[in-house]
């Protein structure tokens, strides 16, 4: 499913994930995260809809399934029709 998550005209270096692409950061347990940029020689991943940002290793980053990302997307919608995000 290429380009299922490429914002347009997002586009990086060759080798980075476009913006708002959904990743998987296996160093802290299969966390999902948009990507949003480098930070030195981490990678900047946010929270799907929103939230503080945390670093990554670029080693230890890969794609999100689709399965993943529906998850992450299915967890953020509950969580605000439970009234807690917004």
């Amino acid at each position: 499913m290429d380009g299922e998550n490429v914002c347009p005209n997002a586009q990086g270096p060759p080798g980075l994930p476009a913006l708002g692409t959904l990743m998987v950061d296996t160093g802290r347990g299969d966390r999902v995260g948009e990507f949003r940029g480098v930070a030195g020689p981490s990678w900047s991943l946010r929270p799907v809809g929103g939230g503080a940002e945390w670093e990554a290793e670029p080693q230890r980053v890969r794609p999100a399934l689709l399965m993943e990302q529906l998850r992450a997307r299915t967890a953020r919608l509950n969580a605000r029709s439970r009234g807690e995000v917004l």
